[in-house]
């Protein structure tokens, strides 16, 4: 997962829900936040499609929940691996 720090964020979760904006996502990059105990992942696609997963997994939430942005991506890049979910 790559870090695009230079723009805003184009994911934030609130009381009201989760906030996308497409149009701030580089295609294949995967987003992540966290929203009521569950991690959602977003990424936009080459076709700016957007694909949405969600993690409930509590172990990895509260790993996540409580870590910086860099182990939180090194976290869902070892969930991934070990749950086989890479695209092939």
């Amino acid at each position: 997962m790559k870090n695009k720090s230079i723009m805003s964020y184009p994911l934030s979760s609130g009381k009201d829900g989760i906030k996308i904006q497409p149009d701030k996502m580089e295609p294949e990059i995967l987003y992540h936040c966290i929203y009521q105990n569950k991690i959602m992942l977003v990424y936009k696609d080459h076709n700016e499609i957007l694909n949405c997963y969600e993690i409930d997994d509590a172990e990895i939430v509260s790993r996540a929940a409580t870590s910086n942005k860099e182990d939180i991506e090194k976290i869902l890049e070892e969930y991934i691996e070990k749950e086989n979910l890479r695209k092939k």
